[in-house]
């Protein structure tokens, strides 16, 4: 089951079929049991083909009033990468130290105004000569911290920024454009599978410059216990999207350039693909 927000509505996609739905987004989607609660509603509601035109030529990122954080070093790979950037300033060992420590690393990523959908662009900074995507998997939490469904996330990361100094972190990750959600929600009637798959390739004029795939089994830490450090002094009156961290890390030699387009694939989510822009092109 997939929920897509549109210019029009809501639109539920269960068993190729789509039903449009007109409860506001945030009531809709912050409940428990949200699987359950959409089979009750698509009883009363008649499906409409012109909801998969709404999905094809209004979609919307999956986010209403919604912030947006981010679990970093949740996999060995991101802590070599992040150990790597950071050798010369000599901020290494904090990866090194964070990824086996019992606190994870937790930041603020975008409110909801810096986030974009499937189809749009994101930005890389322009004072940033090292730029690339991060592929996520993406948690919808209610306000009482449960898991109601997942989607997509690219978490645009400067890594020559970041690089340079850890506390510089803010400035690398949260700008305008430098977060994209999508291209729905999915929710199942049981906590997604473990070996559910992350895939990302990179493409530049028709030429694909990056092609990965890797199992969420990957991941140090568990979803649950993510969910147990951002709740602690947090409320959520909205629920909140947390993205789980990445595995899937271009090589050092590699940047982002404008034009370039970046497709991020989940098993059972769908397909969170961006054009690279920046500011002012």
């Amino acid at each position: 089951m997939k929920i897509y927000k549109t210019k029009t509505t809501a639109v539920i996609s269960f068993e190729e079929k789509c039903y449009p739905i007109p409860t506001p987004w945030d009531e809709l989607i912050n409940r428990d049991h949200l699987h359950i609660f959409i089979l009750d509603e698509i009883k009363k509601i008649n499906e409409n083909n012109k909801a998969i035109d709404w999905i094809e030529n209004e979609l919307l990122p999956p986010i209403s009033n919604q912030e947006v954080w981010a679990a970093g070093v949740t996999y060995s790979r991101s802590k070599e990468a992040r150990m790597d950037e950071s050798q010369k300033s000599g901020g290494a060992s904090f990866y090194d130290k964070v990824y086996d420590a019992e606190r994870p690393e937790l930041f603020f990523k975008a409110s909801p105004h810096r986030v974009v959908g499937s189809g749009d662009t994101v930005f890389i900074r322009r004072d940033s000569t090292w730029n690339v995507p991060e592929p996520e998997l993406t948690l919808l939490i209610n306000s009482h911290g449960n898991i109601v469904a997942y989607t997509i996330g690219n978490d645009m990361s400067s890594r020559s920024i970041e690089g340079e100094n850890p506390l510089y972190l803010p400035q690398a990750k949260t700008y305008d454009r430098s977060a994209a959600l999508g291209p729905c929600l999915f929710v199942p009637p049981a906590p997604i599978a473990t070996d559910t798959t992350i895939a990302m390739e990179i493409i530049r004029n028709n030429k694909r410059m990056y092609d990965d795939k890797v199992q969420i089994n990957k991941m140090k830490r568990t979803h649950r216990e993510l969910i147990s450090y951002l709740f602690r002094e947090c409320e959520f009156p909205h629920g909140c999207f947390l993205m789980t961290g990445t595995c899937l890390v271009p090589p050092p030699d590699f940047t982002l350039a404008v034009g370039d387009v970046v497709n991020i694939s989940i098993d059972g989510i769908g397909t969170l693909t961006n054009t690279i822009g920046k500011r002012g092109k």
